[in-house]
């Protein structure tokens, strides 16, 4: 799995017509927002993947929900930062922001779950073999929260690849085409989609860690 998606396990189909994300907020109380939340994403529309242009509200966005996570969380917000295509500038993606949460104890549901929920986030899906990820989407604009905790490899991982692909133009120009070209093709899945792409990706995490590495030397 690309280390910025997540398993899609919503309905497949939607109707046509895209939604681009806006800085708003849907009104309504906690469970309107669950509701929301937990709606098909507008990134997979009849088998075919969603990617677009680079949008200079996606650094905004995320801010936003950076800040309504601090809010809810407090100190146990360890770590919230931008990941994903939509964290590299001029990078083409699917038009959704991907959040890396790091709390104590992603295992310790209790200790953030509720709050966030009450913020409008709602638990996607569990992932506990995996430095026990969660994820949680946002109630208005689309949005992936992948919880860790401290140390967790696949958070590793996610700043490795966003820190590549900003740094050097190479990958980021391959890792653009790629996705383009996928994006025309039709898929059962978005896993389909993501696993088409999972060894460009593996190189450019091999060339991010080779780099570092050169770099500690």
């Amino acid at each position: 799995m690309s280390p910025n998606e997540s398993t899609d396990r919503s309905p497949l189909s939607r109707t046509p017509g895209v939604p681009a994300p806006l800085p708003s907020r849907r009104g309504g109380d906690v469970a309107q927002a669950a509701a929301a939340a937990l709606a098909p994403p507008p990134h997979f529309v009849d088998g075919r993947v969603v990617v677009v242009e680079a949008d200079p509200k996606w650094p905004y966005l995320f801010q936003r929900e950076a800040d309504r996570i601090r809010g809810a969380l407090g100190a146990a917000a360890l770590e919230v930062e931008h990941v994903g295509s939509t964290a590299v500038p001029g990078l083409s993606a699917k038009p959704c922001v991907d959040v890396l949460l790091i709390v104590p104890d992603p295992g310790d549901e209790a200790a953030y779950l509720a709050p966030l929920e009450a913020a409008g986030y709602a638990l996607w899906h569990r992932e506990p073999e995996a430095d026990g990820h969660r994820v949680l989407r946002g109630p208005d604009v689309n949005t992936n929260v992948h919880v860790y905790g401290p140390g967790a490899g696949e958070a590793e991982r996610l700043r490795l690849f966003r820190d590549r692909l900003c740094a050097d133009a190479g990958d980021r120009e391959r890792y653009d085409r790629t996705k383009r070209e996928l994006a025309r093709r039709t898929w059962d899945s978005l896993d389909d989609y993501t696993d088409a792409k999972a060894a460009l990706v593996e190189e450019i995490i091999g060339r991010a860690r080779e780099s570092a590495a050169a770099r500690a030397e």
